[in-house]
């Protein structure tokens, strides 16, 4: 054999053999720590929601998961992050109900909602509650309507900002009964509950766990809460729904994302592992804790999620006429 053959040969081979090496090395897929970006401060909902989580998944993945806080400009700024790095699976992200409305609040966003993103899993959710001061004279949610009617655009409403999960549920209250009411941003969801409590505005809705204690106190009264079923937390409070608005359904969702062009292959084993992680008992335990419901699904449902919430978002803006923030 002929020394050229043979260098072609052991070229071939090696190739080969890098090839192999290559294959192993995907398969290893964890070798060393993740990133979790999540797109708010520390003791928000979201990051409550990743460091219950996160253990868990880790365990199971055999590597850490660094949780990274990146709060800013309703989740855009941590979701950009996410959006530009490398889809090798080490850098991963969490966004809200916010990233479905964010396309429809913001004419420049840094990148494509749906496009720009991969969808591993919606994680849950976090039901709200429409509450009102414990010494309103409003005892029902037709109490509520009727004196929106007879005095609108003078019964006023809270929210944790304009575009926020709290905003949107609003927003849907007014559509589906009707109702001309004014709109209270607010900074945070913290002074929005003290002024709520001193009778500043008339009511608004906040998520479960965030208010029960003043619900249980009596410094707020919970008139109804925006899921279809009623919550384990307050099961004496009937849905938006029983109360006569018929069809009436929002919950505010948690999802896992991860960069654009995320391989199929690790997309599913993240799924899988996240689905693992929120069937363990104890991390249930702590959810229902937190008020929050763990449900899981695959990358298409939580893709349909996007794009369902995106259309129904851009509507309920575009009808209370909200203008465009940038």
């Amino acid at each position: 054999m002929s020394q050229s053959i043979r260098r072609r040969l052991l070229g071939a081979a090696l190739a080969i053999a890098c090839a192999g090496g290559i294959g192993q090395a995907r398969a290893a897929y964890p070798d060393h720590p993740i990133r979790l970006i999540v797109p708010s401060s520390p003791g928000s909902t979201l990051d409550l929601v990743a460091r219950t989580y996160a253990p868990t998944l880790s365990a199971g993945l055999g590597q850490p998961i660094v949780i990274e806080n990146k709060a800013g400009a309703s989740g855009i700024t941590g979701t950009r992050e996410v959006a530009t790095a490398s889809p090798d699976g080490y850098t991963l992200g969490m966004v809200s109900s916010n990233h479905a409305v964010n396309p429809s609040l913001h004419k420049h966003l840094p990148y494509d909602s749906i496009k720009g993103i991969t969808p591993i899993s919606i994680i849950g959710s976090t039901p709200l509650v429409l509450v009102v001061p414990g010494k309103s004279p409003y005892k029902t949610v037709d109490d509520l309507i009727a004196a929106v009617r007879a005095h609108p655009g003078k019964i006023n409403y809270g929210s944790a900002g304009t575009g926020t999960a709290l905003h949107l549920a609003a927003l849907l209250f007014a559509s589906k009964a009707d109702l001309d009411m004014v709109h209270i941003p607010y900074k945070g969801g913290n002074p929005l509950i003290t002024d709520l409590i001193s009778g500043q505005i008339d009511f608004a809705f906040l998520g479960t766990p965030s208010v029960i204690a003043q619900v249980k106190a009596g410094t707020l009264r919970a008139l109804a809460v925006t899921t279809l079923h009623r919550s384990e937390l307050l099961p004496g409070v009937p849905t938006l729904n029983e109360s006569g608005l018929k069809g009436y359904d929002y919950d505010p969702w948690i999802a896992l994302i991860g960069p654009p062009g995320l391989a199929p292959a690790l997309t599913h084993k993240l799924q899988q592992h996240l689905h693992q992680a929120l069937s363990r008992k104890d991390v249930q335990k702590q959810f229902d804790v937190q008020g929050f419901v763990a449900t899981g699904g695959t990358p298409g449902q939580a893709l349909a999620t996007f794009k369902r919430d995106i259309e129904s978002s851009a509507a309920l803006l575009k009808a209370a006429h909200v203008k465009t923030l940038d």
